[in-house]
């Protein structure tokens, strides 16, 4: 669906629109409290970033892989999707750590291990919305019509990649 709304509307407005919707399932994980429930204190955040995912990946692929010449493709995409792995897999672990001293230092205080956990884990997803509020600007400012603006048939290419 995302790729069928880039060739409608754009790759900015989908990116956009994911990255706001990835960063808001993100600010509702920092409202999970210790005695909530599933559906309704994890459901929603999890079907928005989901959401969010789905509606930034394909945009920022085919925005990374715009202008690239044929003969460099399989290049640009392999680097691109080693950077998307390196780059997920060093912020599990950053916001992991987050979460792990945060939780370490309220049980250390005294804090219950239940409400240790939420408060290290809402710190981390506080970070996480950071950053996801940093790639909708970045999205917003980085990522320019005019230089996206291709042949209908290096568009598709860089969709069949993408995919």
């Amino acid at each position: 669906m995302a790729a069928q709304l880039v060739t409608r509307i754009g790759v900015q407005p989908v990116l956009v629109a994911g990255m706001i919707a990835l960063t808001g399932g993100l600010v509702y994980f920092t409202q999970v409290s210790v005695h909530g429930s599933y559906l309704a204190d994890l459901l929603p955040g999890f079907l928005l970033v989901g959401l969010g995912l789905g509606f930034s990946f394909v945009p920022i692929s085919i925005a990374a892989l715009a202008g690239v010449r044929p003969a460099e493709a399989g290049l640009a995409s392999g680097l691109f999707n080693t950077s998307q792995q390196i780059g997920g897999a060093l912020g599990i672990a950053a916001l992991s750590t987050i979460a792990t001293s945060r939780t370490a230092d309220a049980v250390a205080s005294g804090t219950a291990l239940p409400s240790a956990l939420i408060d290290g884990f809402t710190a981390a997803f506080v970070v996480g919305v950071a950053v996801a509020a940093v790639g909708v600007l970045a999205a917003l400012t980085l990522i320019r019509r005019d230089e996206l603006e291709q042949a209908p048939e290096e568009l598709e290419a860089a969709l069949d990649i993408a995919a």
